[in-house]
């Protein structure tokens, strides 16, 4: 089966499903320049992830960890969302996709007009105090810079942009909603992720145990691919947009539903 027949099908199941969810990862946030922090010009290239990216590290030194953080921002605050993330937004408009989850943290899902997004990873639009828990925007963190570039908190800490860093939790409200959407979800499109990183490489497993299908979407076949009823493989800038297509050609009545 070729790529516009499974997107043809796929199509199908999305305009006659109940409750669809999608699962995103660093591929579809490649196109808006940003590269999964894994690959050979990803973060983790230039930073070692036990020495900058732990909660550890940044309680030991936050300054250091900061050099990381500035870096990241620079990456993440010049990107735009691209068509990928527009065509999801769109299917939430249409009433089809009900929730995005998301392991990225560039706020572009929101940012291309999704409403109901959960970060998993947290995202980099804010900024938290370790010592008294409080939270500035994004803005009001900028404006806080110390000589050095580094936003201070009132009580004086060093404040950490409210990201997930390795030993910490995944936020508890995104956990709690996401395996929510998970349980209620007929279909789930898994979009630029391999879903091999606990707890979100459960949810297509939940979608799946519960007689859901699974959708992916990536550039190739991954780990996750023998769960998948349908697999879409080519650049989700591309698939994605027109998957939307095959679906507005539905609603217009150009396409049976049978």
């Amino acid at each position: 089966m070729n790529t516009l027949e499974t997107e043809q099908k796929v199509a199908k199941l999305l305009a006659k499903a109940r409750h669809v969810i999608a699962l995103t990862g660093a591929g579809i946030s490649v196109p808006s320049g940003i590269p999964d922090f894994r690959s050979e010009t990803g973060l983790w290239s230039r930073y070692d992830i036990m020495e900058y990216g732990t909660l550890h590290a940044f309680r030991a030194d936050p300054y250091k960890v900061w050099q990381m953080f500035r870096s990241l921002a620079e990456t993440v605050q010049s990107a735009q969302p691209n068509r990928a993330h527009l065509a999801l937004a769109e299917l939430e408009e249409m009433g089809i996709v009900k929730a995005v989850v998301t392991q990225n943290i560039d706020h572009l899902h929101s940012e291309a007009g999704s409403k109901v997004v959960y970060e998993f990873h947290g995202a980099c639009d804010s900024f938290q105090c370790l010592a008294c828990n409080r939270r500035y925007n994004r803005d009001e963190g900028e404006s806080r810079k110390d000589l050095d570039g580094i936003p201070l908190c009132d009580c004086g800490y060093v404040l950490k942009p409210n990201i997930v860093l390795f030993g910490e939790n995944i936020p508890e409200e995104a956990m709690k909603n996401s395996f929510r959407e998970a349980e209620a979800a007929d279909v789930i499109l898994v979009v630029g992720t391999s879903a091999q990183v606990a707890p979100a490489s459960h949810l297509p497993a939940v979608v799946a145990s519960r007689g859901g299908a699974v959708v992916e979407m990536n550039v190739s076949h991954t780990e996750l691919s023998h769960m998948a009823g349908y697999r879409i493989i080519g650049d989700v800038e591309e698939t994605l947009p027109s998957l939307v297509e095959q679906v507005r050609a539905l609603r217009r009545g150009s396409i049976g539903l049978a």
